[in-house]
């Protein structure tokens, strides 16, 4: 199971965030503390993780209602090389 802890917003605010600016005050870069760096990493590395097993249940739960078609005769079975192909 992953464990996803985003940041909230609130904590967000609450970080020590700089802005660098350019001479017309234009916001062009951002300067964190390291803790606050590696949190956002941590949280967007099990973002990902999470899209990742998402899209795999998504895709699972596709294949078995094409089982439940084939079962109940409404769609005709594939042969395996078929279904390899698709991968």
């Amino acid at each position: 199971m992953v464990k996803f802890d985003l940041i909230p917003c609130n904590m967000i605010m609450a970080m020590d965030i700089k802005y660098i600016t350019d001479e017309k005050g234009k916001k062009n870069a951002v300067l964190l503390p390291m803790r606050d760096w590696e949190k956002i990493q941590k949280d967007l590395e099990a973002y990902q993780q999470l899209k990742i097993k998402k899209q795999f249940l998504l895709n699972l739960n596709e294949a078995i209602e094409e089982m439940k078609l084939v079962l109940h005769g409404q769609k005709e079975a594939r042969d395996a090389e078929e279904f390899i192909n698709e991968l």
